[in-house]
């Protein structure tokens, strides 16, 4: 899993934090939970705030 896949992402963050309201999460944290993923990898450094942005509005999506 790479930063681009970022529907495949906010699926496996809304299976691992079901109880977590993506709307209210600090981009630090969400940085740190998707490099923790199983099966992410990918340079921590090659994400930015656009690509975490897209992450957490498919998350949001996702939770809805």
């Amino acid at each position: 899993m790479k930063w681009t896949d970022t529907q495949l992402i906010a699926e496996e963050l809304y299976d691992r934090f079901p109880n977590i309201d993506p709307k209210t999460i600090r981009f630090t944290d969400l940085h740190r939970w998707v490099m923790e993923l199983d099966g992410f990898d990918d340079d921590p450094n090659r994400s930015g705030e656009r690509i975490l942005e897209a992450i957490q509005a498919a998350w949001i999506v996702e939770a809805e």
